[in-house]
């Protein structure tokens, strides 16, 4: 029996929520912000759905949806995340896209799974703040490339380069990039020395060989800290590193393809991490000169990088730090 009268999918996206509530079947879209949740209370008053007597149910997108947790939050209203693809295979394989269907099948997923959904833990306002300043610290980081990538051909298309005032200019730029970046990196550390599990969690996942201050945070980041995700294959799947099955019963087979939904800044900075590996792990290293006989460059490299997270995922559960050729589930 549901202890929740009314069940709210949700289909987010970076600006704007739809809602569908599945006992009534209506459907809503708000701007994903504080005037969009001002008309999401009202429409839930004029279809007299009780909020306090609701559970939303929505996607993990890892960063769209935070706006809406702290609505929820702050409202008490019960909440949970699931993975995008626990909900498609779950569902099977549908027809039509849009964002009202979508919003639809999650509540759909919500009524049908309401005995084994619980509730979300309430939001670790550390976790929120080291994504923030991971989100400004990759704005400056993108900026200065493009700045690099500007200097570098004027410097091809002018000789007397020292002289280009706008060179100067971004060049300049570039430095006081770099020194709000290591501000910025300082301040992320206090975060992580000022929450014991979260610098646990550091403190293993960069004892292994390429996983560095960045990714660590990174890792933390998106994973809250290894409880938003709690299987490697699923992080996985939601970085884009391995695919997922397109497949429905007996009859229908589709190609294995990696998720839209992927979240690309994480996967590329796992490339990094994966070449250091590389480079620096004894075992990896032998193991990419031995696949690369008979495997691209490009499939070696995201073996790699499904290597490193499991390694993460396991030294966190464990709670030992990697040692390097030790028996380690990866």
């Amino acid at each position: 029996m549901k202890n929740w009268d009314f069940t709210l999918g949700v289909d987010v996206s970076k600006n704007t929520l739809d809602i569908y509530c599945a006992e009534i079947s209506e459907h809503i879209r708000i701007q994903n912000g504080t005037e969009g949740f001002l008309q999401f209370q009202k429409w839930c008053k004029h279809f007299n759905i009780d909020l306090q007597k609701s559970f939303i149910v929505l996607e993990y997108t890892g960063g769209y949806e935070y706006k809406l947790l702290q609505f929820c939050q702050s409202r008490q209203i019960l909440y949970t995340r699931i993975p995008g693809l626990a909900i498609k295979n779950s569902l099977g394989i549908t027809r039509g896209k849009n964002d009202k269907v979508d919003a639809s099948r999650i509540a759909q997923y919500g009524e049908e799974k309401h005995k084994s959904l619980k509730a979300d833990e309430p939001l670790n306002p550390a976790i929120a703040s080291l994504k923030e300043l991971l989100h400004f610290r990759k704005r400056l980081v993108r900026e200065n490339a493009g700045y690099q990538s500007t200097v570098k051909e004027r410097k091809h298309m002018y000789e007397a380069s020292k002289k280009d005032i706008v060179i100067k200019m971004l060049e300049r730029k570039q430095k006081e990039n770099k020194k709000i970046i290591a501000a910025l990196e300082v301040e992320m550390m206090k975060i992580v020395a000022n929450d014991v599990k979260i610098q646990t969690s550091y403190q293993l996942i960069t004892s292994i060989k390429g996983i560095g201050k960045v990714n660590g945070l990174m890792t933390i980041a998106y994973t809250e800290n290894f409880t938003s995700f709690t299987n490697p294959r699923a992080y996985a799947v939601y970085v884009g590193v391995i695919p997922f099955d397109h497949s429905s019963g007996t009859s229908i087979r589709g190609r294995k393809t990696v998720s839209h939904l992927a979240n690309k800044e994480l996967k590329q900075e796992l490339n990094q991490a994966a070449k250091s590996a590389m480079a620096w792990d004894k075992e990896i290293k032998n193991y990419s000169e031995n696949k690369m006989k008979t495997k691209c460059y490009k499939i070696v490299l995201n073996n790699i990088k499904f290597k490193l997270i499991l390694r993460m995922f396991a030294v966190v559960k464990k709670g030992e730090m990697y040692v390097e050729n030790h028996q380690h589930a990866a």
